[in-house]
């Protein structure tokens, strides 16, 4: 199949220290891939490269001639500013900013598709409630909705499915796998391992390194997860660090 995102044995981390190490391979078009690893595994960081947000140390991310800005992220909950005066309809509308802008006004058809977003994630009607009296499942779903108006040929989501209720939950996978009929690349960043097996057919395991990289039933097998755990616990951070290229560690 067609690759839509390859690995050229890329490292990545910060200040010298690394974090995913010398990856290879390559994310089919249309793939559903689940990334996950014990804490610390380098599972953010990974999209975070794929993203732009962070440069690689050393070797390659080959987009294959996709524009970065057509790539939506969604990054952990937990990083995001729930306090910030904003209204939901304001938060959903930024889907559409690499059509219009940030100050640029948005055209009825955009207007319309804001409010069918809203609708498909549970919450019409929503609109003018500010983001801050939202509760997390909520505004889970508005990160959502705000993606649904991105319309991106590729997907990245970082733990979307942490420290929300059940009924959200739910909601929010039956969007991931109609996003994957649509044909999108999928890659999520989760630590359930009910999840990656019961959503994600195909799977990357990390430990700072790639343990396993395949089928999910064989990458997040009982020997790929000890194995994974024991990387991860006999890493040491002090002696972890690669030099930018052209200078010594």
């Amino acid at each position: 199949m067609t690759a839509a995102l390859s690995f050229d044995d890329v490292t990545l981390g910060y200040e010298r220290h690394p974090a995913v190490h010398h990856l290879s391979g390559e994310v089919a078009r249309g793939d559903l891939l689940a990334v996950t690893g014990p804490n610390g595994a380098g599972k953010s960081t990974l999209l975070k490269g794929v993203a732009g947000v962070l440069r690689p140390m050393s070797g390659r991310i080959d987009l294959h001639g996709l524009e970065r800005r057509r790539i939506a992220y969604l990054p952990q909950q937990a990083s995001l500013d729930l306090s910030f005066p904003l209204s939901v309809f304001d938060l959903v509308a930024m889907g559409r900013w690499r059509l219009f802008g940030a100050f640029g006004a948005l055209d009825a058809a955009s207007r319309e598709r804001v409010g069918r977003s809203l609708e498909r994630v549970g919450l019409a009607g929503f609109e003018d409630r500010p983001v801050g009296t939202l509760s997390r499942g909520q505004f889970q779903r508005i990160l959502f909705a705000r993606l649904m108006l991105q319309d991106a040929p590729v997907i990245l989501l970082d733990e979307p499915f942490t420290a929300i209720d059940q009924k959200t939950e739910a909601d929010l996978i039956g969007i991931v796998r109609h996003w994957h009929g649509e044909g999108r690349t999928i890659v999520a960043v989760l630590h359930n391992l009910d999840h990656v097996r019961s959503v994600f057919p195909r799977t990357l395991l990390l430990a700072r390194d790639p343990v396993a990289w395949g089928a999910t039933r064989d990458a997040v097998a009982r020997d790929k997860l000890m194995a994974a755990r024991a990387l991860s616990e006999a890493w040491d951070d002090d002696a972890a660090r690669c030099a930018p290229a052209g200078m010594a560690a």
